[in-house]
């Protein structure tokens, strides 16, 4: 390698922009973490140990996404009934590094989730999105946290109360300051064929559908709202207990109601595009197919926002 083309140490500037020969060396220094010097006691100390993570690397190939991924914590998440349910999230936390450094500190990014054991909301969300960024030096930040939330449903007949299970999905990316959430829920729902219905003497083929809804919103929507919105468009819906009464109207409302994957996403798609507060939004419908050995798919994506709309959407 030539003079003019080697990078050293001194060259190669901090994430905060300042070079590494202008900061002030010391033998010991406090782990970063442990909070020392802010008055919670003796912390431990390390002692000319190096930081590898913080070393150059001169390869010059920037990382988009590194971190950590499919680490569970406890979360509290307050449902529309006011009642705050404590659940078990995976989280999956990245930012972007530079191209001049080796490695970020993935330590730092369990210590940011275990600040946060309180209540998870929007706001608590986006402030732990941008915690990660400011504490990584970080341009770029992304975090996933997917977790079971239940609500209370009641049969159609009985009125028996039985919880039921929902797949739910935050996202979080900041870049330059900015940063952007989105909602995803999967929706478990019935789904009845209309041409089996049409040309079978007697009743028709149905299953078991997954819909998929991810939202950007402008304004507060509550999960239930989401979930509200999907299951009104099946065939039917999915209860966790039903009694016999319940059986028999679940199956008869699913045979009034035949829809195909395609229907069902176009009729979710429609209540979305009415609704000020979606500013952009993916439907998926997966229907189980029980006649045959693969599933029936469909997806709908549109951003309300976009001056133009993609080939997929003309």
């Amino acid at each position: 390698m030539t003079q003019s083309a080697r990078t050293t140490n001194a060259d190669i500037p901090t994430r905060h922009g300042r070079n590494r020969q202008s900061e002030p060396k010391s033998a010991c220094h406090v782990v970063p973490g442990t909070g020392a010097g802010e008055g919670e006691g003796d912390a431990p100390q390390s002692c000319g140990i190096a930081d590898v993570q913080g070393s150059p690397d001169l390869r010059r190939i920037p990382i988009q996404q590194v971190g950590i991924k499919g680490i569970r914590h406890p979360v509290q998440v307050r449902d529309r009934a006011n009642v705050v349910q404590h659940t078990i999230a995976t989280f999956n936390m990245y930012v972007n590094l530079p191209h001049n450094f080796k490695g970020t500190h993935m330590s730092r990014f369990v210590e940011i989730l275990n600040k946060h054991e309180y209540e998870i909301t929007v706001d608590s969300f986006r402030q732990m999105l941008f915690e990660m960024t400011d504490t990584l030096d970080a341009e770029a930040g992304h975090i996933e946290m997917v977790f079971p939330y239940f609500v209370n449903k009641t049969a159609p007949v009985s009125r028996v109360k039985s919880l039921m299970d929902y797949q739910v999905t935050l996202t979080g990316k900041a870049e330059k300051g900015e940063a952007v959430l989105y909602i995803k829920v999967v929706v478990p729902v019935t789904s009845l064929c209309p041409c089996s219905k049409k040309i079978a003497a007697y009743g028709a083929h149905n299953q078991r559908s997954h819909v998929t809804l991810q939202v950007r919103t402008s304004a507060f929507v509550w999960l239930e709202e989401l979930i509200d919105l999907v299951e009104s468009q099946a065939s039917s819906q999915v209860y966790g207990l039903l009694k016999r009464p319940d059986e028999k109207f679940v199956t008869e409302r699913a045979f009034d109601h035949p829809k195909f994957v395609e229907d069902m996403v176009r009729d979710v798609a429609q209540l979305l595009n009415r609704d000020d507060r979606i500013d952009a939004y993916v439907v998926e419908s997966e229907n189980f197919e029980s006649i045959h050995n693969h599933s029936a798919y469909a997806l709908v994506e549109k951003d309300k926002r976009a001056q133009k709309p993609s080939v997929a959407e003309q």
